[in-house]
């Protein structure tokens, strides 16, 4: 059993559909952030350690506002998303304005990862169970999971989203594949970014992604090597994104792994729009005076170790 648990939570992006830098604006019904709900369930579920990933210009906002706040409860890490972080060899196009993507995310945090760890996105609303399900995997098994959502639990009526859609067999991953979705006159439309595949629908409890995965150090070390052939073939180099949906899948075809989707019911909140937001400080508002979450989260919390 393995009792080191790491969380890397994706919070480079700046949102800027939403329009501002949405990881700090509050939600909950005393100003907490989403970010604080997913560090308390994840604190609560066993994980001793967070790595957030940012923009290094961001580092000062993040600390105040969140860092310092979560230092008292778990071990904290701070990785920078930067253009300068590339294989020895490798330029990014001076033009260049758009990240690199979730797969290079990850490979700017790799220093800070040395076992068993789950990545999340600091704008996603997840649940208390999705934790306890990827600390129960990555502490009594060798398994890759991803958590599998039911489709109709994270679309908004704002407009289209996107998602990694898994497609399985049995309770285990053949395939995802990063789509636009969206649900028309009742039906769920999935559009596949690649656009060589063809658009698909969906019943409300298909699975899909929201960037919640159980993963080990040796797919940092794929992911090491891997980006370095994708940075040098990009076709659209101001634009082109490397994708951590897209390293899991090909990770799971080259290597033979075996990725299980773990299924929850649970429902996913996240701001995509502006229009979001309010549907989401309601569902918060609503869980605290419900019980599932206490007036003062973080009051209620046990601190780490000394």
């Amino acid at each position: 059993m393995n009792n080191d648990l790491t969380l890397v939570i994706m919070a480079a992006g700046m949102g800027s559909r939403f329009g501002g830098l949405k990881q700090v604006e509050p939600m909950g019904p005393n100003g907490e952030f989403i970010i604080d709900y997913s560090i308390y369930d994840a604190v609560q579920a066993g994980f001793n350690k967070v790595v957030f990933i940012i923009r290094e210009e961001n580092y000062e906002l993040f600390r105040e506002k969140i860092g310092n706040k979560v230092e008292e409860f778990v071990d904290v890490e701070y990785a920078f998303q930067e253009f300068k972080d590339v294989p020895e060899g490798i330029t990014v196009a001076e033009e260049r304005t758009k990240p690199l993507g979730t797969g290079h995310a990850l490979y700017c945090a790799r220093k800070f990862i040395n076992g068993p760890f789950a990545v999340i996105s600091a704008d996603d609303f997840y649940g208390r169970e999705p934790f306890e399900l990827l600390a129960n995997s990555l502490r009594n098994t060798d398994e890759f999971s991803i958590i599998g959502y039911q489709i109709g639990n994270t679309i908004t009526d704002n407009g289209s989203v996107k998602r990694g859609v898994c497609f399985v067999e049995g309770d285990e991953l053949v395939s995802l594949v990063e789509s636009k979705v969206e649900k028309i006159d009742g039906v769920i439309y999935g559009k596949p970014l690649d656009e060589t595949k063809d658009e698909y629908t969906m019943e409300e409890d298909h699975p899909v992604s929201m960037l919640m995965y159980g993963l080990r150090r040796e797919l940092v070390d794929y992911l090491v090597d891997d980006i370095n052939g994708f940075l040098q073939n990009m076709t659209e180099p101001l634009t082109q994104e490397y994708l951590l949906p897209d390293v899991l899948d090909k990770y799971v075809k080259d290597k033979g792994i075996k990725m299980k989707v773990i299924p929850t019911k649970a429902k996913w909140y996240g701001v995509t729009y502006k229009e979001d937001t309010e549907v989401v400080k309601s569902a918060l508002k609503g869980l605290v005076d419900s019980g599932e979450y206490p007036q003062t989260l973080w009051d209620s919390a046990n601190k780490k170790n000394k």
